[in-house]
C-alpha cells in the first residue's frame, strides 16, 4: 500500500513551494492537487490553476509523483489537455498521473456558459473524451470526429516521457465509467458513495467500497483484463470517517482498506479554517509512520 496526499491550489508560490517539497521530504508517494475553477467553500478564496502548480511543483521536487484528482471536461478539451500533458510529463521527468473523472454539477459545469449536463449526458461525453485523450496521447498526429470532441490533424509531438501514456486513474463508480476503468486505466478512483459519502454511517464505509471494488473487478473481467492490474485509490475526506485525528486512528483506518484490496490512500494536506483542518503535527507523524505501522 502507498500513502500520497492532495495539497489544494490555494498557496502562492512563494509559500506553495514549500508545502510541494516538505511533502517530497516526508516520502509521499504522489502529490495530487485538484483540477477545478474553484471548489465549494473556497470559491471565494484563492485558487489557482492545477496546471501552472504542477509544472512548478514538477521545477520544485525531484521524485515525488505529480498528478490531478481529478481533471474533467467540464471545462477542458482533449486536444488542449493533451498538449499540457505532454509537456507537464516532460518538465516533471516522467512523474505525472492523471486523475480523470466525469465531473460534477459544481461550478466547473457552468463556469463557461454553458447549462450543466444531466448525468447521462455527462457520462457520455467522458467516454468520448477518455478515448479522445487517450489516442492523441499515444499518437503524433490524431484526427478523429466525435458528437462532443473531434481532432483534425492534431499533432502531439514528441508525445509523453512514460511509454505507452501518461497513466490514467479514472475515478467511477458507475457501469459506464468502471468500464472505461477497466479499458483504458492504470488506476481507479474512488472517494465512497458519490450519492452522499457523508451520511454513510462509518462502520457501513468500508462496505461501500467493497461493493464497488466487486464492480471494478467485473467490468476488468468483462473487459478482458486483470484487475490486480489497476492501482485502486482511495481519496479520504468525504466520508464521516476521521483517520487523521491521530496515527492509531489512521492505522486501523488504512488496515481496513487494505483487506479490501485499496493499493493506494490519498489524505488531504491539512487548511486551517476549512473541512480539512487538522494537525499539521499529526499529519506529518501519519506521513512518516503510519503506513509502517500496518505491519
Amino acid at each position: 500500500m502507498r500513502l500520497s496526499t492532495v495539497i489544494l491550489p490555494i498557496h502562492r508560490w512563494s509559500e506553495g513551494q514549500k508545502v510541494w517539497r516538505r511533502a517530497e521530504e516526508l516520502g509521499f508517494h504522489a502529490a495530487y492537487t485538484y483540477d477545478h475553477l474553484s471548489w465549494r467553500s473556497f470559491r471565494d478564496e484563492p485558487w489557482f490553476g492545477s496546471v501552472p502548480t504542477l509544472t512548478a511543483a514538477a521545477c520544485a521536487t525531484e521524485r515525488i509523483r505529480l498528478g490531478t484528482l481529478v481533471t474533467s471536461p467540464n471545462f477542458r478539451h482533449p486536444v488542449t489537455l493533451a498538449k499540457e500533458l505532454i509537456t507537464l510529463d516532460d518538465v516533471s521527468g516522467g512523474r505525472l498521473t492523471l486523475g480523470i473523472g466525469a465531473g460534477g454539477v459544481g461550478f466547473d459545469a457552468t463556469a463557461l456558459g454553458q447549462e450543466a449536463w444531466s448525468a447521462k449526458e455527462r457520462a457520455a461525453r467522458f467516454g468520448e473524451f477518455v478515448g479522445l485523450l487517450d489516442a492523441l496521447l499515444r499518437n503524433d498526429a490524431v484526427t478523429r470526429e466525435g458528437q462532443y470532441y473531434s481532432a483534425v490533424e492534431a499533432r502531439n509531438v514528441p508525445g509523453c516521457v512514460q511509454a505507452p501514456r501518461v497513466p490514467f486513474y479514472v475515478a467511477a463508480t458507475g457501469p459506464r465509467g468502471l468500464k472505461l476503468a477497466a479499458e483504458h486505466g492504470q488506476g481507479w478512483v474512488t472517494y465512497g458513495d458519490p450519492r452522499g459519502p457523508a451520511d454513510v454511517p462509518v462502520e457501513q464505509a468500508p462496505e461501500v467500497i467493497a461493493r464497488q471494488v466487486e464492480k471494478l473487478a467485473a467490468a476488468c473481467e468483462a473487459a478482458g483484463r486483470d484487475v490486480g492490474e489497476l492501482e485502486k485509490v482511495l481519496l479520504q475526506g468525504s466520508t464521516a470517517e476521521k483517520p487523521l485525528q491521530s496515527v492509531d486512528a489512521f492505522v486501523d483506518w488504512a488496515g481496513r482498506y487494505r483487506e479490501l484490496g485499496i493499493t493506494e490512500l490519498v489524505i488531504h494536506w491539512p487548511v486551517p479554517g476549512s473541512i480539512f483542518e487538522n494537525d499539521l503535527g499529526v499529519f506529518e507523524r501519519i506521513a512518516t509512520e503510519g503506513l509502517a505501522q500496518l505491519g
